[in-house]
């Protein structure tokens, strides 16, 4: 029973979703693009004491509809089907924000001496890379959020020997209004969180292993 309902409000609830994109539902109304930018809500606190040395944060890789600019969702009615809103994009692919962003959370926290990205010449003694598995939203779970996957290595720069790899992943909650509606605001406010959890937990442990790394 649970299914079957849930069956029929997939495509109501995505339906509001992208009226509420366009200018008003009526008819002859324009449809319009919508950019947004991902601004990671990043708290951390400062490190006790760099890592001596410097790292390089490369951008980091996506593949499929995730490399895109559009903003990706899945229904709990076709789970292992990947779908775009027609009018919701990011005004910079995702993968290469989040790494913009992170590259400036653990310069900011003072993780390492030195925290620099791949147009800077200099060289490394540690490169942090990784991919962006999953970053969508889910409008038709109970509740309905945002998810992310992110997987990351951690290599020494002499050598390529590899010191950490780990996955991260977190969720978000979608602020749904009166009569069940959500707006593209909160869908960007929840992403907005989300890639500020998966940071913080990077960060986190990056702190963590201050002593282990030489």
């Amino acid at each position: 029973m649970a299914g079957s309902l849930m069956g029929r409000l997939a495509p109501l609830l995505v339906g509001c979703l992208a009226c509420t994109v366009l200018a008003g539902c009526g008819g002859g109304e324009r449809v319009r693009d919508l950019f947004f930018s991902l601004r990671p809500e990043v708290s951390v606190p400062p490190s006790a004491r760099p890592i001596p040395g410097t790292l390089r944060v490369t951008p980091i890789a996506a593949r499929g509809f995730l490399a895109g600019s559009r903003i990706v969702y899945r229904t709990a009615e076709e789970p292992l089907q990947v779908q775009r809103y027609g009018q919701l994009l990011w005004e910079e692919v995702p993968a290469r924000a989040l790494a913009d962003a992170l590259a400036a959370a653990l310069r900011a926290a003072g993780v390492f001496e030195h925290v620099i990205t791949a147009g800077d010449p200099a060289r490394a003694d540690f490169l942090l890379t990784g991919e962006l598995e999953r970053f969508e939203h889910r409008p038709t779970d109970m509740p309905p959020h945002v998810l992310g996957q992110l997987s990351l290595t951690l290599v020494r720069g002499k050598g390529r020997q590899v010191l950490v790899a780990k996955t991260y992943s977190a969720e978000e909650p979608v602020s749904v209004g009166p009569a069940d509606r959500t707006t593209p605001e909160a869908i960007i406010a929840a992403f907005n969180r989300l890639a500020g959890r998966l940071i913080g937990q990077v960060v986190a442990d990056a702190q963590a292993m201050s002593g282990g790394l030489q």
